[in-house]
């Protein structure tokens, strides 16, 4: 699947969640609907993890600076 900016992949996350709870998924479509919100959180945590690594490297790189 191609990767989804943080913020769009969110508010789908959102929107499944309150599909689920509101009961606007049948049956045949909650496996799919579940494969795709795992998918999202899976970006999501990637995306953190990226970010977080450069903000690091960037405070790091600033601290090391006369």
């Amino acid at each position: 699947m191609k990767k989804v900016p943080y913020t769009e992949a969110l508010l789908e996350l959102e929107e499944i969640v309150k599909q689920i709870e509101n009961d606007e998924i049948s049956v045949d479509e909650l496996s799919e609907k579940v494969k795709r919100a795992a998918w999202l959180i899976k970006s999501c945590k990637e995306t953190l993890r990226t970010t977080e690594e450069e903000v690091a490297l960037i405070l790091k790189e600033i601290n090391e600076t006369p």
